[in-house]
Parts: C-alpha cells; sequence; structure tokens
C-alpha cells in the first residue's frame, strides 16, 4: 500500500469528470487499498479517486468511529434523495483547513458495485448520506466549495494558492 498525494483547490484537475471503472481487477483492488490508506492518513472521512489525479467512479468512505468500516463504491449512482435536507459544516482534504456550511439532503440511496465487484444498493442518513454526496460531486468534477457564494470562492481560491505558494 502507499500513500497517494492529494490535490488541491483550485487545481484544475479537480474538475474533470470521472469515467466508469471498466473491471474490477488486481489494480483497482490496489487503488483502493491505496485510497483508503491516504484517506486514514489524512484523517478524512471520504475520498474520491478524482481527489488523487486518477478520473474514475470509485469512492471509498469509513465514517465510523473506530475508523474500521470502509466503504467502497465503484461507478456509484445516487438513484433517491429524500425531500429533507439540512445546512451542515463540510470540509474537504482537497481544500484543507476550510470549513463552510452546505446543504444537503439527509438521506440518500445510492446503487455501485462493492469491492468484490457485486452490485449492492446502500441506503443512508445522516453523516453518511452527506459524504456520499460530497464524494459522488468529485466524480462530477465538483468541489463543495462551489456550492458556496462567488464572494466565499474567490477568498477560499485565493488562501489556498497563498498556502500553496507558502508550501514550495
Amino acid at each position: 500500500m502507499a500513500l497517494l498525494p492529494i490535490l488541491c483547490y483550485p487545481d484544475p484537475r479537480l474538475h474533470k469528470v470521472a469515467q466508469p471503472v471498466q473491471v474490477v481487477d488486481a489494480r483497482v483492488h490496489a487503488l483502493i487499498d491505496d485510497m483508503l490508506e491516504t484517506m486514514y492518513e489524512a484523517s478524512g472521512i471520504g475520498l474520491a479517486a478524482t481527489q488523487i489525479d486518477v478520473h474514475e467512479r470509485l469512492v471509498v468512505i469509513d465514517t465510523s468511529e473506530e475508523r474500521n468500516q470502509p466503504i467502497v463504491l465503484i461507478n456509484p449512482e445516487i438513484t433517491w434523495m429524500g425531500d429533507e435536507r439540512v445546512k451542515g459544516e463540510e470540509g474537504c482534504l482537497s481544500v484543507p483547513g476550510i470549513y463552510d456550511g452546505v446543504e444537503r439532503a439527509t438521506a440518500v440511496k445510492v446503487a455501485a458495485l462493492d469491492r468484490s465487484g457485486q452490485h449492492r444498493t446502500l441506503e443512508a442518513e445522516g453523516m453518511l448520506a452527506i459524504c456520499i454526496q460530497h464524494e459522488l460531486d468529485h466524480l462530477m468534477g465538483k468541489v463543495f466549495v462551489e456550492y458556496l457564494s462567488p464572494l466565499k470562492q474567490g477568498r477560499i481560491k485565493t488562501k489556498m494558492v497563498k498556502a500553496q505558494k507558502a508550501e514550495r
């Protein structure tokens, strides 16, 4: 397993739309393992392949307290979204240190392949439902800050660019 570099906003590669995974094979299994290791090391609860510059429809999530219940979603599609919505603070491994309110559905159903390539349907509520929506946005090339006002987006972009320059 290996830690993978996470793209940081406003990197244009975060806006690429991910393509379906064609076959669940050893390459995909290794990618899943690397993504989980990267997510756990970064103290995240979700990571989309887009965030590591792999533009395939693959997401890993673990919202458990113990950090031992990983969920793998390959080629995920939300098939149902509840009517109830909540605005909650979101953060993102690609936008470190930035948190802001985003409105999301409180419940979703998602169809996907699991790690073994089997079709499954997952019903999720609360934090897991919000995390699924956030990660699937990444697969469509959307970062959570794009839900914010243009003024906030501009401030975040400036802050992120300055932080990246300071790191170099």
